[in-house]
């Protein structure tokens, strides 16, 4: 499939795998990105960067674009954030306000659905309770005893 230019110069993807290909080397090299869950949050926060571009036209779009791309770019800043505060429950406290980024991310969409098709909508609400469903895991190994952790990272 064919990537889209938008008015900055920006390819917008239409697939992850695309969209994993445009990734640069340098972000792809890093013991982060072996995290589907990370992967999956730095995809959504560009495909909320494209899809907030038209909602700039509208008056009450663009009162959801700085909530939407602040909330959804929290997503894989916390995962970020933790991962670099090594592991156990300093992690697992960063990965649920990730959780939390996440679902606030789903109501700024649900709130802006009159701007959008509604496939979209359902794709990016879908993409959210994915990202939360691969953190929750994580985040409960995480906060089991330092014991029982044993240096585990997802």
């Amino acid at each position: 499939m064919a990537h889209v230019q938008t008015s900055a110069g920006a390819d917008r993807p239409h697939t992850f795998d695309e969209w994993k290909d445009s990734v640069p080397a340098r972000i792809k090299s890093h013991q982060l990105w072996s995290s589907l869950f990370y992967q999956k949050a730095l995809f959504l926060h560009d495909l909320c960067w494209f899809d907030c571009e038209p909602w700039l036209e509208d008056a009450r779009g663009r009162s959801i674009v700085a909530q939407i791309i602040r909330r959804c770019g929290s997503i894989s800043a916390n995962i970020e954030e933790g991962y670099g505060r090594c592991f156990g429950r300093d992690y697992a406290r960063f990965l649920s306000i990730a959780v939390a980024s996440a679902r606030e991310t789903q109501g700024w969409y649900m709130r802006a659905r009159h701007l959008m098709k509604a496939e979209v909508l359902q794709h990016r609400l879908e993409l959210c309770d994915e990202i939360i469903a691969m953190l929750a895991p994580t985040i409960k190994t995480q906060r089991q005893p330092k014991d029982s952790v044993r240096n585990h990272r997802e």
